[in-house]
């Protein structure tokens, strides 16, 4: 597949009402960083997380809608693309776990969907059809415990689910309980395998694996750091090395962490932080997979929920909720660190930015 058959989208999911547009689609000029809106979808409730199959050109979102007694659930649709023009075509939309969710992921096979509800403290497996919508739901599975916070860990808060570079396992980051919790999942049903504790008051929210496959890093939203792993396949099993601080030292301010990314090469480490405002990046020891410090860059917003880098790794795209924009940086590949490139797109509190490759 060459470039010239290609076109660079980007996908933004963000808090919204029902009769305001949640879900955006961008192309991203690769020369020049801007960002161009092609699409926005409404009638979805806060479809704040995304994820992309880019292969079958569809899109999946989660929402939350109202069940028939009035309470607040889950919900999940999916989405046509077209990768010419970059415009969506709602295929589905089906209730999911009994709370409201935050986090959806995909398994490289495209057989499954697992949600997380923040709130409810459950992982949810949905199965995923044969043309690609959303299908039915195949199993839950609720948390329970608390940790030592008195308020953000009083309870369980499952915040992500990350598939195992093999597709074998499931990781859990339950930010209420200290824990990643490791499922298998066989004739749809999930297994509990194992799991891992973090230090108290960590809170693991998202999870990203070294490309190479030996090394996962965790970060943790309640007390600002980043928890390094090994991690052996055969077993499934994550072993913590190391744990780093995301924030300068000489920063007293409140703070909280959301997203994490590991650089396609794997020489680099990304991270948000939410109240110091940044992009923080470490860079990776090829043989330990433990982390240095390299840059805090301002995430030229409030509030980095999200971000990503593209495909190329040229760029790392910034949404800012509390300040309704996302900021192109520029990448060096070389060095990791990032630079504004004074590219600011307005969008309404977006929440996740995902960009991908589709054929056009």
């Amino acid at each position: 597949m060459t470039t010239e058959q290609q076109r660079l989208l980007v996908f933004a999911g963000s808090y919204a009402e029902t009769e305001e547009s949640g879900v955006y689609v961008y192309a991203l000029d690769e020369e020049w960083g801007t960002l161009t809106l092609q699409d926005e979808f409404a009638g979805l409730k806060n479809p704040t997380f995304l994820n992309v199959d880019a292969g079958k050109k569809i899109l999946y979102s989660i929402s939350e809608t109202v069940s028939e007694d009035g309470r607040k659930v889950g919900e999940a649709a999916s989405f046509a693309i077209d990768g010419v023009d970059g415009k969506l075509r709602l295929l589905n939309r089906a209730v999911t776990v009994d709370s409201t969710t935050c986090h959806i992921q995909r398994d490289a096979d495209s057989r499954y969907l697992t949600v997380v509800s923040y709130h409810g403290g459950m992982v949810g497996l949905i199965r995923i059809a044969e043309d690609g919508t959303v299908g039915e739901m195949l199993d839950v599975r609720q948390h329970e415990g608390h940790s030592v916070h008195p308020e953000r860990q009083d309870r369980p808060h499952p915040h992500s689910a990350m598939y195992s570079p093999d597709g074998r396992y499931l990781f859990v980051q339950d930010l209420g309980l200290d824990l990643i919790v490791t499922y298998a999942i066989d004739n749809g049903k999930f297994i509990r395998h194992g799991e891992v504790k973090l230090h108290p008051g960590a809170g693991p929210r998202h999870l990203s694996f070294h490309p190479n496959g030996k090394f996962a890093y965790v970060i943790n939203e309640v007390d600002s750091s980043i928890t390094s792993f090994t991690y052996d396949d055969a077993s499934g099993r994550l072993d913590a090395t190391g744990t780093v601080n995301t924030l300068p030292a000489d920063f007293d301010g409140e703070n909280t962490c959301a997203e994490i990314t590991v650089s396609k090469d794997g020489k680099f480490v990304y991270g948000s932080n939410r109240g110091h405002d940044s992009i923080v990046v470490f860079a990776s020891d090829e043989q330990t997979g433990l982390l240095t410090l390299v840059q805090h860059v301002p995430s030229g917003g409030g509030h980095p929920r999200h971000f990503a880098l593209t495909p190329n790794g040229r760029y790392l795209l910034a949404a800012n909720r509390d300040s309704d924009n996302i900021v192109t940086f520029a990448v060096d590949r070389e060095s990791g660190t990032l630079e504004s490139t004074g590219k600011s797109t307005q969008v309404s509190k977006p929440v996740c930015v995902l960009p991908a490759y589709l054929m056009a």
